[in-house]
């Protein structure tokens, strides 16, 4: 079975093989209108019950908090209900059609989205 998942910089360009693309973000690009977003390569559709709190960005951006501890309080946001179910659907929609989620982050290493990418692959049917 196959799994096509991708992570990708909301307003890059897009790629043979993205398909849907999701902005998996908590704020909506400023200065750009509402039917102007796929165009201009952010998303297809927001989805921010996947991005962080408005809380927890709020923390990291007025603290040091370290990649580590943002990361394991995302994940904790992660586990509820309403987040479980749509990364599960992702996971499902995923083997059966492209699907890629996105942030604004241009280094991924750093970025919410490396974690989500491994909870939906974690969450692929069969996968355990």
């Amino acid at each position: 079975m196959g799994f096509f998942l991708k992570s990708v910089q909301l307003g890059s360009a897009r790629q043979r093989g993205e398909g849907l693309r999701l902005g998996t973000v908590r704020f909506l690009p400023r200065g750009v209108m509402k039917k102007s977003y796929a165009r201009l390569n952010y998303f297809d559709i927001w989805l921010p019950t996947l991005a962080p709190s408005k809380e927890l960005i709020r923390k990291a951006r007025s603290s040091r908090m370290s990649t580590k501890t943002f990361f394991r309080r995302y994940r904790t946001e992660m586990k509820r209900t309403e987040q479980l179910q749509l990364i599960q659907l992702l996971a499902r929609l995923a083997t059966k059609t492209p699907v890629s989620i996105g942030c604004y982050c241009p280094d991924e290493r750093v970025c919410h989205r490396s974690v989500l990418y491994q909870l939906i692959r974690g969450a692929r049917p069969g996968f355990r």
